[in-house]
């Protein structure tokens, strides 16, 4: 069953269990999902402004082309799961975990993911333009395409991570951690001649 343009709006959902449902162009503004469980839910479309997710778990579950503004995503813990082409607006990310999600074209730029673990992700051609990712751990995060101009790096874990060379170029790695190829491809992208 899909559920199309319904109005969740202040909602209290908190708590509950929801499994293999479809949402379209729902708007939860407001809503209350604090606790709340899915796994193998689909999200297209939908409004999560000032929603509150607080230690909510999501498993197996897509939330595409979706607009989280100011939502608390605190505690919240994400297992593969789809957040393709999503947009994120000056949400609280404190302790929150993604494993094994696909964040490929979203939108997280000037968000403070200072210390979030994003290693091993898919953030392709993710628009990271001056965010806050001091401390992040990006180690084997799949970086092609996404940009970084602006971004806030020191003190990053970049080691293992696909960064293309335009990538390159906008970032400022400026105290962070990367291996060899990753410095040779820096050191190339800046047009130093290897030999």
């Amino acid at each position: 069953m899909i559920e199309t343009a319904e109005d969740y709006r202040e909602a209290v959902l908190s708590q509950q269990w929801w499994e293999k449902r479809s949402f379209v162009g729902c708007d939860f503004t407001e809503a209350d999902l604090r606790g709340l469980r899915t796994q193998g839910c689909t999200f297209d479309q939908c409004d999560f402004t000032k929603t509150d997710f607080e230690g909510s778990r999501h498993e197996a579950s897509a939330f595409r082309s979706c607009t989280f503004d100011r939502s608390v995503l605190a505690g919240t813990r994400w297992s593969s799961c789809s957040m393709l082409g999503s947009s994120f607006v000056d949400c609280r990310f404190q302790k929150i975990a993604f494993t094994e999600c696909d964040l490929s074209l979203v939108s997280l730029s000037r968000n403070r993911l200072s210390k979030v673990d994003f290693s091993g992700l898919r953030l392709r051609e993710a628009n990271l333009t001056e965010a806050d990712l001091s401390g992040a751990d990006l180690r084997g995060a799949d970086l092609t395409g996404a940009r970084l101009a602006g971004a806030k790096l020191d003190g990053a874990d970049l080691r293992g991570a696909r960064i293309d060379a335009n990538g390159l170029v906008q970032a400022n790695l400026s105290g962070v951690h990367v291996d060899t190829e990753t410095a040779v491809a820096y050191a190339a992208a800046h047009g130093l001649v290897i030999h």
